[in-house]
């Protein structure tokens, strides 16, 4: 029996035919992180690697800093810790950080809460006092807004000592194809009582670069730019 010949033309024909099925077939793999192991380093922008660190840091050394609460509970004789109303977490840097915004906020809410210094009024009241009087965060810097705001709050029995304020900057230095950008978490303490405030600052620095041996180049040691 002859047999048909195998074209060039006829193979072509059937590469096309299975190029749309082999285009349909993508494949996404996750795995956990176990404790020990490194926060994954986002390639083009900030992600846990940075802000894991600007937190840890930053409520640290602001926490380190404050005096020790000098109320006394009268029946256990055991110190009373300051409240803290955190209002939010203010994203001034040249990145949408997106959903870690609010893992940011609920991050430095309970690290301030574990320390066992300081106890944080609960983030449902603290967004009902502010919807209730039609306030951003920062309005509250305003004498006659703090007095309301802290009205409502005592009066749903949330009453507070201190207001704390978040903000995310960043500072981008760019070199050919390759920046570096330095991200900045500030937290700010304001004493209700003394109108005075207290800053903490830590900064992370990254660089991006277009391939690994772009960076290997930037930071192997070498002296030329």
């Amino acid at each position: 029996m002859p047999t048909r010949p195998f074209t060039p033309l006829l193979c072509l024909a059937g590469s096309l035919l299975l190029l749309p099925q082999a285009g349909c077939r993508s494949h996404q793999y996750a795995h956990v992180l176990k404790d020990h192991q490194q926060d994954m380093v986002g390639s083009h922008e900030a992600g846990a690697e940075t802000f894991n660190s600007l937190v840890d840091e930053s409520v640290g050394k602001l926490l380190a800093r404050q005096a020790p609460p000098g109320a006394v509970d009268e029946l256990s004789g055991e110190p009373v810790a300051k409240r803290i109303c955190f209002v939010g977490v203010e994203n001034f840097s040249s990145e949408d950080i997106g959903d870690f915004k609010d893992q940011l906020f609920e991050q430095i809410d309970s690290s301030v809460a574990a320390s066992g210094q300081f106890q944080t009024v609960s983030t449902r009241y603290v967004e009902n006092g502010l919807r209730q009087l039609r306030l951003l965060p920062g309005d509250l810097m305003v004498p006659q807004n703090m007095r309301s705001f802290s009205t409502v709050m005592e009066q749903s029995g949330q009453p507070f000592d201190y207001l704390m304020f978040a903000k995310l900057t960043s500072g981008t230095t760019e070199s050919n194809k390759s920046y570096q950008r330095d991200y900045l978490l500030t937290l700010e303490l304001v004493d209700l009582n003394t109108g005075r405030s207290d800053k903490e600052s830590a900064k992370v620095r990254k660089g991006y670069h277009p391939n690994r041996f772009s960076g290997w180049m930037k930071y192997s040691g070498s002296t030329s730019r």
